[in-house]
């Protein structure tokens, strides 16, 4: 799972010429056309199965406030798996890949629990706190300025070209959920008031369609599973707003017919689909050019970077050299504990394996259409929403939660190799969240209820139970 992730790499300038776009889009033809004959001379690695994540947090002062310090932080850490984000009040920590086999979960919640400690350390030290929340309750638009961005020419390059794209018209927000929120915004800064625990998934070339496919499908129970975003500049919205508003801040046109994030268009029928949709459909937004086309790929996984569908496939290259595609499951939000996110991580990777390796391929038996829509009443609703399942049935999310997902994650768990006393302690916490119906969205609003809107004092809570490592489900309120 090693090789660079483009979209997250520096570029040396930040202004394009005409020639500049069309020198990327030959060598973006050029290097897909490579792609297809990599698949077709099957020249992808075997590797076995392998996972890894980013998790996005937040840099909140003491008064639960996000604070711009991300520079002083990083440098306090001097750690490679924790890196910048868009704001200067988001950071990323990086897990090393895992294989999935044995304690590959708890390898992973240990790592992520050491990288953690010392992130509270180096916040602490600079008067500030670490935070692994969707969206931050005490977030204000005003936050969400230019001056707050990352002082990294990528950043400045994007914003410049989706505004570019768009005309310069103000990005518009537009969420109805419990409560009604509708204001613009000048730039794509929108975007950091989403941060996410995204986890990938490498699995050998050929059963790549059949995975992709189940992470598609399963993307409505997990995103109701893992719901943890429910509030927005102080406006109660879906249980996952994280979904709509992400969707809203990166637009390239008022009424864009392929747009920057999304579900995607339709089920994969071949590795190749959707860098081909990529090349055909999407403008080029950072023309950054890396020489000549070649095999690494380069303008292929930087454009890739720059569409951000909720599930994506990512090509990377190993020790060897030897290219791979890899799956990455982005639609779970961060927070509300270390073990709540690796119990979400199982849910997904375990479920996945079973899903994919079923002899019907579930995705002949749920229309795409009905597979995205589930998707958005799930990020709305939450464990409440009801969904189409693969028996053509109309199901409560939480139910069919408890009676197929979490079972059918154990299976796929144990045909992993994964110890069995590993497997119970995490679907044992999903269990018990989900038979207590208390997501991070349900604890966060079942507080604001009893306390009223003291967004501060909520989240110096959350704050609290986050680093008591205690799941959300044993959280009092």
């Amino acid at each position: 799972m090693t090789g660079q992730k483009n979209m997250g790499q520096e570029v040396n300038k930040g202004v394009f010429s005409v020639n500049d776009f069309k020198a990327f889009r030959d060598n973006l033809r050029i290097e897909t056309d490579m792609l297809r004959n990599m698949l077709a001379r099957n020249e992808f690695s075997d590797d076995s199965k392998l996972t890894g994540f980013e998790l996005e947090g937040w840099l909140v002062d003491h008064n639960y406030y996000p604070t711009p310090i991300n520079e002083a932080f990083l440098q306090q850490i001097a750690d490679p798996l924790v890196v910048s984000e868009l704001s200067r009040f988001n950071i990323e920590l990086n897990g090393t890949p895992q294989a999935l086999k044995a304690n590959a979960f708890n390898a992973m919640q240990q790592e992520l629990e050491y990288t953690l400690r010392r992130c509270y350390k180096a916040a602490n030290e600079l008067g500030a706190s670490t935070l692994l929340i969707g969206t931050l309750p005490t977030l204000r638009n005003s936050d969400l300025t230019m001056a707050n961005m990352s002082p990294m020419k990528r950043y400045q390059a994007l914003n410049d070209q989706v505004l570019k794209v768009r005309n310069y018209a103000p990005i518009k927000l537009d969420i109805n959920g419990h409560e009604h929120l509708q204001l613009t915004h000048d730039d794509v800064m929108l975007e950091a008031a989403t941060t996410s625990f995204q986890v990938h998934l490498q699995v050998p070339i050929d059963t790549f369609v059949r995975h992709f496919n189940a992470s598609l499908i399963l993307s409505a129970p997990i995103i109701a599973a893992t719901a943890n975003s429910p509030y927005l500049f102080g406006t109660d919205l879906w249980d996952e707003t994280r979904i709509p508003l992400f969707e809203q801040a990166i637009t390239t046109s008022a009424m864009e017919a392929d747009p920057r994030v999304s579900f995607g268009e339709g089920y994969m029928i071949n590795p190749l689909d959707s860098f081909v949709f990529n090349q055909s459909n999407q403008p080029v937004l950072l023309p950054f050019l890396y020489g000549a086309a070649s095999e690494k790929l380069q303008h292929l996984r930087l454009h890739n970077g720059t569409i951000w569908r909720w599930n994506r496939p990512l090509i990377g290259f190993n020790d060897k050299g030897q290219v791979h595609m890899r799956i990455e499951h982005r639609i779970m939000p961060a927070g509300p504990s270390i073990a709540d996110m690796i119990a979400n991580a199982a849910l997904y990777l375990g479920a996945c394996t079973s899903l994919a390796a079923l002899n019907v391929a579930p995705e002949s038996q749920l229309d795409f259409a009905i597979t995205r829509s589930n998707f958005y009443e799930a990020a709305r609703h939450g464990l409440d929403a009801e969904i189409t399942w693969l028996d053509g049935r109309r199901h409560i999310v939480r139910d069919l939660l408890l009676l197929e997902i979490v079972p059918m994650a154990e299976a796929g768990l144990h045909a992993l190799g994964i110890a069995g006393d590993e497997c119970d302690y995490y679907t044992g916490i999903l269990r018990s969240r989900f038979e207590s119906r208390q997501t991070g969205a349900h604890w966060q609003r079942a507080f604001i209820k009893k306390y009223g809107t003291d967004f501060f004092n909520m989240t110096a809570n959350y704050l609290h139970h986050q680093q008591s490592g205690k799941p959300v489900h044993e959280w009092e309120i």
